[in-house]
């Protein structure tokens, strides 16, 4: 539960100091669960009266600093929002002062997210060393294969627990890295890792995902199976926020059209990666509204899995598969999958088939979200079994989600 406060007064301060250097604002959080929680996201929503925002600080305490990041997630040039990450103890609060400076540029702090989109180059043979790093992409809706138009096949992701790809083409699957170590990696290995890199403990590519949902891939619906996006009249990816707490990503296909006797829709998926946390929030945007259509995410049938579901939104798999072609250089792989969605965009809950454990969803209005989360059984600090998996996400639902 977040407590705002001089709530009221917030956009006059921007407005009646933006002519001076700074503002300030403080803001109480509370951590109303009952177990201690690391790393909890705070967002603040800016004005447009704060436009003239440069930078941010934010304190605890007389001299505390908490590091911090504005974003501006529209691309207009303007902040929209700052955000920054609590560490608080169950049944505890906090309260942070918040100084906003019109006039000096953003403070660095210690990057605990990565993402990267690159193109490849042709100079360059090893596949982690690539370098013509680009930060948005468009592909017309008839090229021919925008599957291998970037190298590692589309944008990636990470915090210190997990990293992603989510691949540029009709699919849109999100793929998955498994890790033996709570660190960054992606900038070194590109998502693919040398023989040496694998000698030093660096992870890899744990999940085959074929035309399956992958990690929650957002689908069509044609009344009994899911539908590919496509076509479009053409598909983005681009970066919005680099970290250093979080980092965003948009996935945006234009004029999509997937029921043939309905009018085509632009939706604009944003991923939201927090630093500390190996679940992913996704946020789906459309152009108009669309509750006569239905739509259908999920989660792989990895081989052999062992399922759990709540029946209440939160469904889960784990299993073991090769996750590539080549056994030489990879080894089968355990995983543990889950994704989490609000009751209020479920419309069924499908039975399991050999591709998906899938939900079919909709929404009354232009939005909906929901959350993916996963692990590898090659974690030091993770899960190694269905049950403790499973386990963890009862309580992670319960004490982050639900709080």
């Amino acid at each position: 539960m977040i407590k705002r406060t001089l709530l009221m007064a917030f956009a006059a301060i921007i407005t009646t100091t933006v002519s001076a250097q700074t503002a300030e604002i403080t803001h109480e959080v509370k951590n109303t669960s009952s177990v201690d929680r690391t790393d909890i996201p705070v967002v603040i929503k800016l004005k447009k009266d704060g436009a003239a925002i440069r930078s941010a600080r934010v304190t605890l305490g007389l001299d505390n600093e908490i590091p911090c990041q504005l974003d501006d997630l529209d691309q207009d040039g303007t902040f929209d929002e700052l955000c920054f990450l609590a560490d608080l103890r169950a049944q505890t609060g906090a309260v942070y002062k918040i100084t906003f400076n019109t006039c000096d540029a953003p403070i660095e702090y210690p990057a605990r997210v990565y993402a990267e989109m690159l193109l490849r180059n042709d100079k360059v043979k090893e596949k982690n060393k690539h370098d013509n790093f680009i930060e948005s992409i468009t592909a017309r809706g008839d090229c021919a294969n925008s599957y291998n138009i970037q190298h590692h096949h589309g944008v990636d992701f990470e915090s210190e627990l997990n990293g992603i790809r989510i691949y540029f083409d009709k699919r849109q699957t999100l793929d998955l890295y498994g890790k033996f170590h709570k660190r960054l990696e992606l900038k070194e290995t590109q998502f693919y890792t040398s023989k040496e890199q694998k000698a030093q403990g660096y992870g890899d590519d744990v999940l085959w995902v074929g035309n399956t949902f992958g990690l929650g891939a957002f689908r069509g619906w044609d009344g009994q199976q899911p539908t590919m996006i496509d076509p479009v009249s053409s598909r983005t990816q681009r970066i919005i926020s680099y970290g250093p707490l979080r980092t965003i990503v948009e996935v945006i296909d234009k004029n999509w059209k997937p029921y043939a006797d309905k009018p085509a829709i632009t939706m604009t998926i944003r991923y939201t990666q927090y630093a500390g946390s190996r679940s992913t929030d996704v946020d789906v945007f459309f152009d108009k509204d669309v509750k006569d259509y239905l739509f259908s995410t999920g989660i792989i049938n990895v081989k052999e899995s062992v399922e759990f579901s709540d029946k209440k939104g939160l469904r889960a798999c784990w299993g073991t598969d090769w996750p590539s072609s080549d056994h030489e250089n990879f080894k089968p792989e355990t995983v543990g999958l889950g994704i989490y969605i609000p009751q209020k965009y479920i419309k069924s809950e499908e039975p399991v088939n050999k591709d998906n454990y899938a939900f079919v969803v909709g929404t009354d209005d232009r939005h909906l979200s929901y959350k993916v989360i996963y692990c590898s059984d090659n974690e030091t600090f993770g899960y190694h079994s269905a049950d403790a998996w499973f386990d963890f996400l009862k309580q992670w639902k319960q004490n982050e989600v639900d709080n």
